[in-house]
């Protein structure tokens, strides 16, 4: 049995993203279509004697049960009856709280990890109702598909074809937004209908989506939250269509922003000029093939 494994933890981004109704325990039902990205945090898992231990390297994280990471372990361990400890290195590269799914991602790595090296044997099902337990977008991430759409708090998955070959830059701020706010300020700006984003479709920010690109609806519901707090994310959407990207749009909760290019010039352009605007992180990826 192999003692150590390094696991890849893409990000992802929302293609569109609908708000249709709050539950009674606090999650909201959506609809939303995911795009796995090349970006991706690495996950190193090795085998130990006993216990669990977490090293963050890149940003400053807790590295005990307030990281996913840790506690997508500890699930796993406590589901498959094992006594095995775990040694967890966690180099990040995706930005914190960003709308990029970073952490989601890690946690289901730290499953999918696990279950090739304790040969658990644990089903994609299994694995995602265990990932279910430790955040909403675990589910996707646990899943081989490079992309879907999803439902429910975003956890029930339908397959989706993937982005056809084009470059995606992707504009951070450089600030974090929390998605808990972002969602409970949902409510206040829908005036306490939850109903009154989420059913009608509204064009993101682009013109046509173009070759290669999911036809559709393109927008995100949660903009009406982040945007008017952060004006600078809906300034960056507006360069990113200024710059040449067929569509715009923010990511999950925010206050990421990404454009859509097919010219990987224009992309790497798009990137410097941004870069020099705002500062923040700025970086072109594509998107991960099926």
């Amino acid at each position: 049995m192999a003692a150590e494994i390094t696991m890849a933890a893409p990000a992802k981004i929302n293609l569109f993203l609908r708000v249709l109704a709050r539950r009674p325990d606090g999650y909201h039902e959506i609809e939303t279509l995911m795009q796995k990205v090349e970006l991706a945090d690495c996950v190193h898992i090795r085998l130990a004697k006993a216990g669990i231990s977490l090293v963050c390297h890149g940003v400053d994280l807790a590295c005990d049960a307030g990281n996913l990471v840790y506690r997508a372990a500890r699930e796993f361990l406590q589901a498959a009856g094992s006594h095995q400890g775990v040694d967890l290195t966690l180099e990040k590269r995706i930005p914190v709280a960003a709308g990029l799914g970073g952490g989601s991602s890690d946690a289901a790595a730290v499953l999918k990890g696990l279950n090739v090296l304790l040969g658990a044997g644990f089903s994609e099902d299994r694995l995602r109702e265990i990932g279910k337990t430790l955040g909403a977008d675990v589910p996707f991430f646990v899943s081989e598909r490079s992309a879907a759409r999803a439902s429910g708090i975003g956890d029930i998955l339908q397959p989706a074809a993937s982005m056809g070959a084009c470059w995606i830059v992707l504009a951070n701020p450089g600030f974090a937004v929390s998605t808990k706010w972002v969602y409970e300020n949902f409510a206040l700006t829908t005036k306490g209908n939850p109903y009154k984003l989420g059913r009608l479709p509204r064009h993101g920010g682009g013109r046509s989506p173009g070759r290669g690109v999911h036809g559709g609806q393109f927008c995100n519901d949660l903009e009406s939250v982040t945007l008017p707090r952060h004006p600078e994310v809906g300034a960056m959407k507006e360069e990113l269509l200024a710059d040449g990207a067929t569509m715009a749009l923010m990511t999950g909760s925010g206050p990421t922003v990404f454009g859509i290019f097919h010219d990987a010039k224009q992309a790497v352009a798009s990137k410097d000029t941004m870069m020099r605007r705002h500062g923040g992180q700025v970086l072109v990826t594509r998107p991960l093939p099926a």
